[in-house]
């Protein structure tokens, strides 16, 4: 009945999807116009050296069917750990603007394909924003998206691109690609879902992997809380992570 609720015929064809909770998508596919929704996320990661608090701020919309639009602002505090005083400085990391499209969406295939574009204005720590040196640079991101439901429980989704980062006064750009593959159950007639990330990076010949495994529990028709545990694989200088999103559907 929930299956049937989303992808109801009087309105623009959707499937659903399990969205990822860490790297979550712009807006779901399919998305209809109208649609909208407040994510506030915090995490913790050990970084070995220093602590590093998360937190972000996030609202999506919709304002034609299919299409998704995105503006986040995401923050990062640095703690050192056992006296270590080379800890990053604190940040507002950038100005995230986002825009996907979803150029297939097929009831039938209960299947989705969308593309997309995020571009970030990176900036600089606190203490140099306070020097007149706001800006650090450009991060562009071009990315693909791939996701099936199986049956009416099981979902699978790919998220992949190249991350390209430009700093001001650097020559040259930074490139690495990113593929996030990702497994969900969703519990007959609920949003809820348990299943597992794998987020994953290729930078000048080099591989580096975080398994996530995560669930996402409904607890108010309009709210949603996503909890998510980072296992690093091949990631130097990370070790386990932890990470809470709070999904807020006005009007829903």
């Amino acid at each position: 009945m929930y299956l049937s609720d989303v992808e109801k015929k009087d309105s623009p064809a959707k499937v659903l999807h399990a969205e990822p909770l860490y790297i979550d998508l712009i807006r779901d596919l399919g998305a209809r116009k109208g649609e909208k929704e407040w994510n506030i996320g915090l995490g913790l990661t050990d970084k070995e050296r220093f602590d590093e608090y998360l937190a972000l701020v996030e609202y999506e919309w919709a304002p034609v069917d299919r299409l998704g639009l995105e503006i986040e602002l995401p923050f990062s505090f640095h703690y050192p750990i056992n006296g270590n005083e080379n800890a990053p400085g604190n940040r507002l990391n950038s100005i995230k603007l986002a825009g996907q499209y979803s150029f297939f969406v097929s009831e039938k295939y209960k299947t989705s394909m969308a593309f997309g574009y995020i571009h970030e204005f990176e900036m600089n720590q606190f203490s140099e924003i306070r020097q007149n040196r706001v800006f650090s640079g450009n991060a562009y991101n071009p990315f693909f998206i791939a996701a099936k439901r199986w049956a009416t429980n099981y979902h699978t989704l790919i998220y992949a691109g190249p991350f390209i980062r430009n700093h001001f006064g650097q020559s040259g750009v930074d490139i690495s690609w990113q593929v996030n593959s990702n497994f969900h159950y969703m519990i007959s007639g609920t949003r809820n879902f348990i299943g597992v990330e794998f987020n994953k990076a290729l930078e000048n010949g080099k591989f580096e992997m975080v398994i996530r495994p995560q669930m996402r529990l409904g607890i108010a028709e309009n709210l949603l809380i996503g909890i998510v545990t980072g296992v690093p694989v091949s990631r130097e200088n990370e070790r386990f992570s932890s990470f809470l999103r709070l999904i807020y559907e006005p009007g829903h």
